[in-house]
């Protein structure tokens, strides 16, 4: 094996467990020894269950001594963002409100990866809440980009993008409500697919804004991401918002071959807005696909530039509904000094909550209010639906449409914590996409020339999740962009 274990493939992974090449124990304890290793450095994961994964090692070890058949994932090593609800340890969100807190379940997707033998070794950071796209939100640990240990991994899944960089493990499971998986695993140079809403179940995922968040994978490779999918969609009576679709092979389209497949390059991505680097390696990617035989074309996307606002009024509207939750009565956090309901309210919600947390809890309830629903919340559900509209248009004429995942690379930490707005615009190429209930991918297409990974994203039609796999593997074949191990290792 000339690829030592910890970047070897998810699908490399399995296969080596699955032929008796490696045991799922001997793989496991491979792993943790490498989060032990690095991440002192990366400060990727927050819960490490060595006990737990060695257990659940073993007895993938076990059905393969028996002759059982291995599941889609046996003996892959897994990392959960702290957000996913699971009985083993506890689940977070990264906050001091729920620091204790123990799920009386696993959740769905938990469980589906638990099914396919994957093992899991623990959590990974995020933002707290999932509010923040730097990972610098947590009140656990700061997360540190793995090609430079100055820079962040993106947010809010940093921790997962982080990880698998890191080669700490070969899948991580993230969520994504404005570009949270994409735009880390830009960031980190790892492939990381938001499903179409509704696709995968989210029970069991701590909400942010129902109307936006999606579960889904970061992982090395466009095959892993696929092999992912297999397991982790399908219907759950759990979950309300799930489609009810036949299941998918969705490695079925790995193909490598992109003839005669339309990719749109709106002009609404190519601004003075975009970093000259990430175009410039954009570009390159798409010189790619031309050359392997897609059809190029032109779309707009008119209602673009209002994303951002739109996203900013719907999801801390949202936002604001659902941490309301988070009282101090039930679970959780509770200030020892309340000396009446109002106080421990009071008290609770703001020591327990972070200060981006509260920032957009004040903001959402601000637009939900009497005076300035209409004007606000009521206006932004409108121009929501014309960006679903632009979209619509759009694949008229293409059948994905390609362009930057962030405007900039990774940047160092600190630099926009002060300017929340500045901070924000790193999604602004993310966000539309949630928006208007889209699958979207992001891909390494590349290093800037300070060493720092660029990505290429690309959207379909809802639940046409084959297309953005199909065109993500032909450039990862045939575009000879390999960023090779980090720095860290």
């Amino acid at each position: 094996m000339n690829t030592p274990w910890h970047y070897q493939s998810a699908r490399e992974i399995r296969d080596a467990v699955r032929s008796g090449a490696v045991s799922a124990t001997a793989m496991t304890e491979w792993h943790l020894d490498r989060i032990a290793e690095v991440d002192p450095l990366v400060d990727a994961f927050t819960q490490v269950w060595r006990d737990e994964a060695l257990a659940q090692a073993a007895a993938v070890d076990e059905k393969a001594r028996r002759g059982d058949a291995l599941g889609p994932l046996a003996g892959v090593p897994v990392g959960l963002k702290e957000l996913l609800c699971t009985r083993t340890g506890t689940t977070s969100c990264a906050s001091k409100i729920l620091k204790d807190f123990r799920s009386p379940y696993d959740g769905t997707v938990v469980k589906r990866m638990a099914a396919a033998d994957a093992v899991f070794l623990g959590k990974v950071n995020m933002d707290e809440f999932a509010m923040g796209s730097s990972t610098e939100r947590s009140t656990i640990k700061v997360t540190r980009n793995p090609w430079n240990l100055k820079c962040v991994p993106g947010g809010s899944s940093g921790g997962s993008a982080a990880a698998v960089s890191a080669g700490e493990c070969a899948i991580s499971l993230g969520s994504d409500t404005g570009g949270s998986i994409r735009q880390p695993a830009a960031m980190c140079g790892c492939v990381g697919i938001k499903p179409t809403y509704g696709r995968v179940s989210r029970y069991g995922l701590v909400a942010f804004a129902s109307s936006l968040d999606q579960i889904g994978p970061l992982t090395r490779t466009v095959e892993d991401a696929a092999l992912t999918l297999n397991v982790i969609c399908g219907r759950d009576p759990l979950d309300s918002t799930s489609a009810d679709l036949p299941a998918e092979d969705f490695t079925a389209a790995l193909t490598g071959d992109v003839r005669g497949l339309r990719i749109g390059l709106p002009a609404e991505y190519f601004t003075d807005a975009l970093n000259t680097e990430m175009r410039e390696k954009v570009e390159a990617a798409v010189d790619v696909f031309r050359r392997e035989g897609a059809e190029i074309v032109p779309v707009s996307l008119p209602h673009a530039n209002y994303a951002i606002a739109v996203y900013y009024i719907i999801c801390t509207a949202e936002a604001s509904a659902n941490l309301a939750r988070f009282d101090g009565v039930r679970y959780g956090f509770r200030h020892p000094a309340a000396k009446s309901v109002e106080e421990m309210y009071v008290l609770t919600k703001s020591e327990g909550f972070g200060p981006e947390v509260k920032r957009r809890i004040m903001l959402g309830t601000y637009v939900l209010s009497s005076g300035y629903y209409d004007a606000y919340y009521l206006k932004a559900q409108k121009v929501r639906r014309l960006i679903k509209r632009d979209f619509d248009e759009a694949f008229e004429k293409c059948d994905v449409i390609a362009g930057p995942t962030s405007p900039i690379p990774s940047f160092e930490f600190g630099t926009k914590t002060d300017n929340p707005l500045e901070m924000y615009l790193a999604d602004i190429y993310t966000i539309s996409t949630n928006l208007a209930t889209l699958p979207g991918i992001s891909i390494p297409c590349g290093l800037t020339a300070s060493g720092l990974p660029a990505g290429l994203q690309m959207m379909a039609r809802p639940f046409n999740e084959a297309a953005l796999l199909r065109a993500a593997h032909c450039h990862e074949q045939k575009s000879g962009v390999r960023l090779g191990e980090p720095p860290v290792a």
